[in-house]
């Protein structure tokens, strides 16, 4: 069943709406240093050759890639103090080994090419945010299900059906956003009473 609704029990939907979780809220934008902001969105990039002037691996805490044509960001593998990166709207269809991104809160991969969660996520131990919106993922794996320490999850747009059968992991997520999904009635009762309070958006 498609659609997009926002199921809020018990929480003040003004503090949680789901739709708006990866807006870059300003007082959070604000806490990044403004030499430590990188924008190199809607360059037309295929990819980050010659941009080692501002990738700068000791300094650079955020970098927005938004509506590129990239498909790889090797090069963003070695900036180590990296805490948000935003990769929508490009070509990727997969991610370079991010294990030393220790620091690394938020990652935005809407529209992108990605048919399955990238595994390079699995062992990133500050992630909080992560939009895979928009990509022709089919199935969300335990692993995720298990990570610990997430706040917010895109599926939305995805071809995803189910989700994993153990969610204990998520009771802590502020949101859940599976709008456009094909989930069943059954499935999405199941989802509301596993996760009773997380701001879901079907």
């Amino acid at each position: 069943m498609k659609g997009h609704r926002l199921f809020v029990p018990g929480l003040a939907a003004a503090l949680v709406a789901a739709a708006g979780c990866f807006d870059e809220p300003e007082p959070a934008y604000k806490t990044v240093p403004a030499e430590a902001r990188v924008y190199l969105s809607d360059k037309s990039l295929k990819d980050l050759k010659g941009q080692s002037a501002v990738l700068k691996a000791d300094v650079v805490d955020y970098v927005n890639l938004d509506r590129n044509q990239l498909t790889n960001v090797d090069e963003v593998a070695a900036l180590k103090g990296l805490k948000w990166l935003r990769l929508n709207d490009n070509r990727l269809a997969s991610l370079p080994d991010l294990g030393g991104l220790v620091s690394l809160r938020r990652i935005y991969l809407k529209n992108n090419r990605f048919k399955a969660v990238p595994e390079q996520l699995k062992d990133l131990p500050s992630l909080t945010d992560i939009d895979l919106s928009g990509n022709p993922i089919a199935e969300v794996p335990d692993w995720l299900a298990a990570k610990k320490g997430l706040e917010n999850l895109s599926f939305s747009r995805t071809s995803v059906k189910k989700l994993p059968a153990d969610l204990s992991a998520w009771k802590a997520l502020k949101s859940l956003q599976l709008g456009e999904l094909s989930l069943t009635p059954d499935e999405m009762n199941r989802i509301r009473e596993a996760l009773p309070a997380v701001a879901i958006a079907f």
